[in-house]
């Protein structure tokens, strides 16, 4: 479980410590993942449709995990998604991921999302749990993607 001394954010300002800390990070999410630059950082913050949210630990500068919740508007209502959950190797089994989860369904409540989706890697099986245990079930659905050449 989080503890007190674990800080969960909506990040609203980006620093040079926190760019290095997602940085950080990254190669645990995707061993093609490159690192952002500040400016690239910025965008997400500053977006009208995304939430970063991180968990920080004791202290506040070392980020434990972090979770992007993307939410945008179609004809048929508000939608969510979650994209990029990840918590550094050290700190899972520790309610991290639970607490940015926890989070995201909150967030995503407030803007009156309909739904709220994510996808996860098939040999995520700690990740499927996590979800399960949130409240998340399978869809019957097939996920496409167009790579540009």
């Amino acid at each position: 479980m989080t503890n007190q001394s674990n800080l969960i954010e909506l990040v609203r300002e980006t620093n040079p410590v926190l760019l290095k800390s997602l940085n950080d990070l990254l190669p645990q999410l995707s061993m093609n993942a490159k690192a952002m630059t500040m400016q690239e950082l910025q965008l997400i913050v500053d977006a009208e449709c995304s939430d970063l949210f991180v968990v920080r630990g004791a202290g506040g500068e070392n980020i434990l995990g972090a979770l992007t919740l993307i939410h945008f508007r179609i004809p048929t209502g508000v939608r969510a998604w979650i994209e990029d959950v990840v918590v550094d190797a050290g700190a899972r089994g520790q309610g991290v991921g639970k607490a940015l989860i926890q989070a995201a369904v909150e967030r995503s409540h407030a803007l009156g999302a309909k739904t709220l989706d994510l996808t996860s890697n098939p040999n995520r099986e700690s990740a499927h749990g996590l979800y399960e245990g949130a409240g998340f079930s399978l869809r019957e659905t097939k996920v496409y993607r167009y790579l540009p050449a």
